[in-house]
C-alpha cells in the first residue's frame, strides 16, 4: 500500500540505560529496546550458523513484519539468517525510524547485513545509511520504493499534487477500513489470490490510526534526492511497471539514477504489492542478490 507505517510494536518500556546508546538493548526476549525506550518486536529466524548471510526486512506502510514471511521462509530455507521487526507506535519522522533500524542492527550485533525494504521502508533504509553509515551493510534491496521525492514542487514538477496527497490523508483519517477496501484491488493488481488479499486486509486493519497518519505525513513530505548519491553500497531496486501507488518513472527509475551502484529490475504488469503478488520471484531475486554480495 502507498507510503506510511504500522504500529505493531510492543508497549513502550523504560530501561535505566535508555539515554545511553551503549546500554539500551537489554529488554525482554523477542524485543529490542530503542534508545528512547520503545520495545520493538523482532522476528529472528536463524540456525545458529555465525557464517550465514544476514537479511533484515522492513515492511511497507500499514503492514507488520509478518508481511515478509514468504520471502523470509525462502531465504531461511536457503541457509540465511532472516530478521524483521515491527515499527514503533509513535514518533514517525524518518530520523527516528532510521534510528530504530540502527538500534535493531546494533542490538543483534549484525555485520554485512543486506537491508530489504518495501514501499515507505526504502526511505528508512536510505536515511539509516545517511545517519549511521554503511559500515554494517553489505547491500540494499528497495522494493516498490517511494523514494526519492513524492510531492510536486517547483523543482519536482512531475511529483504528485500535494492537494491529492492531503485528500488521501483525509480519507485515511475519516474511514481507514473503506480506504483499505478501495485500495486492495490496485495493490494486488489482479495477481493476488482472494485469501492472500484478505490476509493483507487483516494485517492492515490492526494498524494504529495515529501511526498510519503520522507515517503517511512523513513519507509524503520526504525528499531523499540529496542523500541518494552518497550511498555507495550495491543496490537492487525491484518495481512493477503497473504500480499505481508509486509510479515507476517517479520513484524507482529516479532512485536508481541517483544511486552510484544500482540496478533496476522491472516486473512487467506488476502492481505495488510485490511481496504478495510475486512472492516466489521476489524471494529468488533477493536470494541471488545476497549471494552475489558474498
Amino acid at each position: 500500500m502507498p507510503a506510511a507505517a504500522i504500529s505493531h510494536s510492543a508497549p513502550s518500556l523504560r530501561h535505566p540505560g535508555a539515554s545511553n546508546p551503549a546500554r539500551l538493548h537489554s529488554t525482554r526476549p523477542g524485543h529490542v529496546l530503542t534508545r528512547d525506550g520503545v520495545a520493538l518486536f523482532v522476528r529472528d529466524w536463524h540456525d545458529g550458523n555465525p557464517a550465514a548471510d544476514v537479511v533484515l526486512f522492513a515492511a511497507s506502510w500499514a503492514l507488520p513484519s509478518d508481511a515478509w514471511s514468504g520471502q523470509m521462509q525462502a531465504l531461511h530455507a536457503a541457509g540465511m539468517r532472516c530478521i524483521a521487526y515491527d515499527r514503533r507506535g509513535h514518533g514517525y519522522d524518518f530520523d527516528t525510524l532510521a534510528d530504530d533500524l540502527a538500534d535493531v542492527i546494533d542490538a543483534l550485533g549484525l555485520r554485512r547485513v543486506t537491508l530489504v525494504g518495501h514501499s515507505m521502508a526504502a526511505g528508512e533504509i536510505v536515511r539509516y545509511l545517511s545517519r549511521h553509515g554503511a559500515g554494517r551493510v553489505a547491500g540494499i534491496v528497495l522494493v516498490g520504493c517511494t523514494t526519492p521525492c513524492v510531492p510536486r514542487s517547483e523543482d519536482n514538477p512531475d511529483g504528485i499534487d500535494p492537494a491529492l496527497l492531503a485528500q488521501a490523508a483525509a480519507e485515511l483519517a475519516d474511514d481507514f477500513p473503506l480506504w483499505v477496501e478501495n485500495n486492495l484491488a490496485p495493490f494486488g493488481g489482479g495477481l493476488c489470490s482472494a485469501p492472500r488479499l484478505e490476509w493483507v486486509r487483516a494485517m492492515a486493519l490492526q494498524t494504529s490510526l495515529q501511526a498510519l497518519l503520522g507515517c503517511n505525513h512523513a513519507s509524503t513530505h520526504a525528499d531523499f534526492r540529496a542523500e541518494l548519491p552518497a550511498i555507495k553500497v550495491p543496490a537492487l531496486l525491484v518495481h512493477g511497471d503497473n504500480d499505481a501507488s508509486c509510479p515507476l518513472a517517479l520513484t524507482a527509475e529516479r532512485t536508481a539514477a541517483l544511486l552510484p551502484d544500482a540496478r533496476l529490475a522491472v516486473y512487467a504488469g506488476a502492481p505495488h504489492g510485490l511481496p504478495f503478488t510475486h512472492a516466489q520471484r521476489l524471494g529468488a531475486d533477493i536470494l541471488a542478490f545476497v549471494r552475489e554480495l558474498g
